[in-house]
This record gives C-alpha cells, structure tokens and sequence, in this order.
C-alpha cells in the first residue's frame, strides 16, 4: 500500500505551488522521470473539451501502481497579461491499492515542474555536452522552470528571453533569474530579436501557445538542440516545416506526439516528415537506445505532455512531503 494519508486539520492535504516548489527545489526530478520512462509508461490520451472562444477543460488520468492520479486543467487564453494565470487545476493523488485520495496539488506548479524535467531529460541526452547559451522562446509561467532545468544538464552561462511582449520577456527574465544558483554567474538577458536570440543559441526551448511557427529553421547553427514544450493541439505550432525537416526528431510519446503536436501533424500531411521521422521517444532515450548521433546534428525535442510525467513528480513531491511531516511529528 502507498503511504497513508497525512491529515492537515482533519482535511486532505493541498499542496499548493509555494509549496510544491520548495519540496522539488533540488529534487531529483531528472532521474525520478527517466526511471518511469526506463519502464515504458502507457497512459490513454487526454481529453479536451473546448469553446469557440479558446476556453478548455483538460483532464489527464494516470496509473503507476501502487499510485493513480488524475490532472484536470483550466485553460483560459483571456487572462494573458492579467494577474489571472492562463493555466491552472489541480492534480489529485491516489492510493491505487486502497482507492483513497492522498493529496491534492497545484496542477500549474506541478505542470511547470514536470514539464521541464522532461525537456531537461531529453537534453541530457541530446544537446551537446559544452551548450552554453540557451535561448528560451516565452514568457509564461513555465519559463523559470525551463531555464532550471536546462542550467542543471549543461553548462550553460547565458540565457536569452524572447516574448511578443518585451515588457513579458523581462519579468520572464526577473523570475528566472531568481531562480538560479547565483554562485553560478548565469547571465539572463531579455531580447527583442527572436532570429538573432536563436542564431546564437546552443538550445532553443520554445514554451508558447502559437498557433503560427515562431522558430524558423534556417536560423538554427549546426549543432543546436531544439525543445518544444509549449503546443499540446493540432492546429499549435511553434517551429515551420523547414526546421522539421532539418531535424533528426525525438518525443516524449509517440501516439500522443502524432495524435495532438501541429508541430507533427503538419509536416507530415505536407510530406515533410515521416512517422518515421521519428526517431525514438523518452523511453528510448532513458533506456541509452537513441540519441545524438554528431556534433553538427540538429536535434528536436517534442513534448505534448503525458500523465505518466505528472504521476513521477507528484510521487516525488508526496514523498518528500510525508517525509518532512514524519519528522516534525
């Protein structure tokens, strides 16, 4: 059986995104990733229900034994550039042997975090081992945690923001900056020049909800790995066809990448890309099966975000909570 659940005043305990962040501050949320995706996880499809005017429900459920969860998500596109969050839900966890509910969690927080664990976990095996300037294309709420996690894999001393807005890129940059070991020396710049942030980038993360490509691929150097994390539809895109096709590409999820990433989807009903085009997935990359293959090769990342990822940090973030309780009790 799992851990039993801690009672905070009689209440199921929430972990809320303050929280949520100091428990997986320092975490091993790498290694936690790559051991589910070492067992090849199969979690089903989200489901998304929509409104014409841009508003969805997202609800992800997972089971990895002894632990279940599911994901329900927000997402409304009005509240950009407000103080309202763009995305947000909750997670719950489950004890899959007894059926009871053992926490709730800050679905946003828990999002940013696992989200860039996987981009952080694919980098590790395919950008090059001195990338040094990563360029981070976005600036919501998940641009902190992308930037982490990148620094923690490669040896990166320059970060480069870019945003439609450059008010958001530099608050992007404020809270990133924040984030990062100052000991470090990290340099984090906002940038008004998307093709010229990316030219000099070493790592491209692009964490937007475009529907229109951003990163275009002659811009991208020899040698530059490419992570999309942003688009999870089929009509999302943030890099053209030509950037595709000059990429050898990975995913986190093959069914999940072919059936929701426009970033796919497209290029192959334009017969640029192949499903076998892909190359290999998480699991394959966690297993040591695939990786990067030169140091000129252009390597793409893909993640649509799959409930097997959340299941891994949520898990690591009750474990590490019980923990603390137990030893303040």
């Amino acid at each position: 059986m799992a851990d039993a659940p801690l009672s905070e005043a009689g209440s199921l305990p929430h972990l809320d995104a303050a929280r949520l962040g100091r428990l997986l501050d320092g975490a091993p949320v790498v290694e936690s990733l790559l051991a589910v995706y070492r067992g090849r996880p199969a979690t089903p499809l989200r489901q998304r229900f929509g409104q014409a005017d841009g508003r969805e429900m997202i609800v992800m459920p997972t089971w990895g034994d002894p632990y279940g969860g599911v994901k329900i998500l927000t997402v409304i596109p009005a509240n950009a550039g407000t103080a309202l969050p763009v995305i947000s839900g909750l997670f719950t966890l489950y004890d899959m042997e007894s059926g009871a509910a053992l926490a709730t969690m800050d679905a946003s927080e828990l999002t940013a975090r696992r989200t860039a664990g996987v981009a952080a976990a694919a980098a590790d095996r395919l950008a090059r081992p001195d990338a040094r300037t990563l360029t981070l294309v976005g600036a919501g709420h998940i641009i902190p945690s992308l930037g982490a996690a990148h620094a923690a894999v490669r040896p990166i001393d320059r970060i480069l923001v870019w945003a439609r807005r450059p008010e958001a890129a530099r608050s992007a940059a404020d809270r990133l900056r924040a984030r990062l070991d100052p000991d470090r020396g990290i340099i984090v710049e906002a940038h008004g020049d998307l093709e010229a942030a990316i030219r000099q980038a070493d790592i491209v993360s692009a964490a937007t909800r475009a529907t229109t490509p951003l990163i275009e691929g002659a811009w991208l150097s020899p040698g530059t790995h490419v992570d999309l994390v942003g688009g999870y539809r089929p009509d999302m895109r943030e890099i053209d066809d030509a950037g595709i096709a000059r990429s050898t590409i990975f995913v986190d999820d093959r069914t999940g990448a072919l059936a929701e990433a426009g970033d796919l989807i497209d290029p192959i009903a334009n017969g640029v890309a192949t499903p076998a085009s892909i190359r290999g997935d998480l699991a394959d990359l966690a297993l040591g099966l695939t990786g990067r293959s030169g140091a000129d090769e252009i390597t793409l990342f893909k993640s649509v975000g799959v409930a097997a990822s959340d299941l891994a940090v949520a898990v690591l973030a009750w474990r590490r909570h019980a923990e603390r309780r137990a030893q303040q009790a």
